[in-house]
Order: C-alpha cells, then sequence, then structure tokens
C-alpha cells in the first residue's frame, strides 16, 4: 500500500513574515501613481493597527472590504506584474529567520510546503515561489474585462481555509492527520484544527492558553531576515524596508488625527 503523503501549512502574515503582504506594495503603488495620498493613509493606518497586534476578525473583514474599493477598477496583470518584479525586495527582510529553516526541514522530511493566506493570489504566489513553497492557497479577487471589480470570488479566511486545504488534500492526495500548520491568529483555529500537528507561533495570551489546553506545539519566530535570491537588491534594502512600515504607521496615525482635527470628525 502506497504511503500517503503529508504537506506542512502556513498562514503567511505574522507567522512566515513580520508584516502585512497585502500592504507591501504600497510604496510601489505610489510611485506608480496609482494610489492617491488619501488612499495611502488608509491603507497604512490598516498597516499600523496590524503591527500592533490589533487586528482581530472584525477588523480584517473591514480591511478586506477596504482593499476590495481600493483595487476596484486596477488592471489585473499590471498588478501581478508590479507584484512578481517588486515583492520579492519588499518581502524578503520581513521573513523570519527561524521560519525559513522549518520550511527547509519539513522539505528534507518529504513534506510538501503549502502557503494558506487571506492576501491575494497575485501577492501570495510570488511571495510562495520566493520561500521555496509547492502550492499556495490564496484570496481569489474578481476580474471582469482585465479589471478587478472590488469583489472576491474566495475570500480564504477563518473556516474557508480549512475548506480549501480539505479540498487541496483530496486533489494532491495529502494525509491531513499526518500534516502540519503554523498560525499566530485565533481566526486560523479552523486551519489548525485540520491537521494532526497544529503550532501556534508568537501566540497572544489566550491562543498561548488554548494551545496549551489542547496539546499543540509553540514556536516563537523572532528574526526577520532576507532569504536568498535573485533580486541582488534585496540585502541592501533590509535595513530600510524593516523600518518603513513603523516610520509610515507614524506619520498615517499623525495625519489622521490631524484631518479629524480640522474636520471636526
Amino acid at each position: 500500500m502506497t504511503r500517503r503523503r503529508a504537506a506542512a501549512f502556513f498562514d503567511l502574515d505574522k507567522t512566515l513574515i513580520a508584516r502585512s503582504s497585502t500592504l507591501a506594495l504600497t510604496s510601489t503603488l505610489v510611485a506608480e501613481g496609482i494610489l492617491r495620498r488619501r488612499t495611502v493613509l488608509r491603507s497604512v493606518y490598516a498597516q499600523a493597527a496590524y503591527q500592533m497586534g490589533s487586528a482581530g476578525q472584525s477588523q480584517s473583514e473591514r480591511l478586506a472590504v477596504i482593499l476590495g474599493r481600493i483595487i476596484s477598477g486596477w488592471d489585473a496583470s499590471h498588478l501581478a506584474l508590479l507584484a512578481r518584479e517588486r515583492l520579492a525586495e519588499k518581502v524578503a527582510p520581513q521573513v523570519f529567520a527561524e521560519a525559513a529553516r522549518l520550511i527547509e526541514e519539513h522539505k528534507a522530511a518529504g513534506r510538501d510546503i503549502v502557503i494558506v493566506s487571506a492576501s491575494s493570489r497575485e501577492l501570495v504566489e510570488p511571495i510562495g515561489a520566493l520561500l521555496g513553497a509547492d502550492r499556495t492557497l490564496a484570496t481569489r479577487m474578481q476580474v471582469k474585462d482585465g479589471r478587478y471589480t472590488g469583489q472576491a470570488e474566495f475570500f480564504n479566511y477563518g473556516p474557508a481555509k480549512a475548506e480549501a486545504m480539505a479540498e487541496l488534500a483530496r486533489r494532491e492526495d495529502y494525509d491531513l492527520d499526518a500534516s502540519y500548520a503554523y498560525s499566530d491568529s485565533v481566526t486560523d483555529l479552523p486551519m489548525l484544527e485540520a491537521v494532526g500537528h497544529p503550532a501556534v507561533v508568537n501566540p497572544s495570551r489566550s491562543l498561548a492558553r488554548l494551545a496549551q489546553a489542547r496539546g499543540w506545539e509553540t514556536v516563537h519566530f523572532r528574526s526577520p531576515a532576507a532569504v536568498r535570491s535573485e533580486n541582488k537588491r534585496i540585502a541592501a534594502a533590509g535595513a530600510a524596508a524593516a523600518l518603513t512600515p513603523v516610520i509610515l504607521a507614524v506619520i498615517a496615525l499623525w495625519a489622521l488625527r490631524r484631518a479629524r482635527r480640522h474636520t471636526g470628525v
């Protein structure tokens, strides 16, 4: 009897990388003239909340709606091209070194690497290639006449992640009981419960208590570090890229508060 394969499923944001993949292209989109100033402030404000760990389920859903409105009307092929060309240099310095090593350990053990993210596939697929993932499961945004409508065909979030994993397991003949899953978020409980070897990453106190009660592994990733890439600019951009989210978050919070004082909102 042929032994079924196992896989290692990884959440992306704040599990494999230390920031939001969805907002990693902000500076590039501004330079391209695609994003307006007001939209940038709204996006970075969301990033600030994410960096401070306050993006719960309702806030994440609100962020998905905001991002849907932002990209409505964009040329889908142009965004995919920008993601392929620019995302590696933005994301590589944010990859947790411990996560990169863990991926290599799973590969050495013969397990497929699958990234499971609520971010859109245009962003997740290039990051998956950078990290050496075998498969990616991501949100699919609706495209009509080559442009985004602002609606999601499939929002890969919460229980939907577990459903996507189960469907992939059927197609690829993965043994989920022998598989692993990693996430930092309590909203990914369905994803963690779908496998035989769940682990929580840099958990909050409530998630750490839950993991302890269920006998799940807890791992800590502390060191974002550039991974290997053909793009030689990554290493030089590392230090600046690591500081960018924090600097932009402070600027955004100041600007929004100032705007509210003037408008009375």
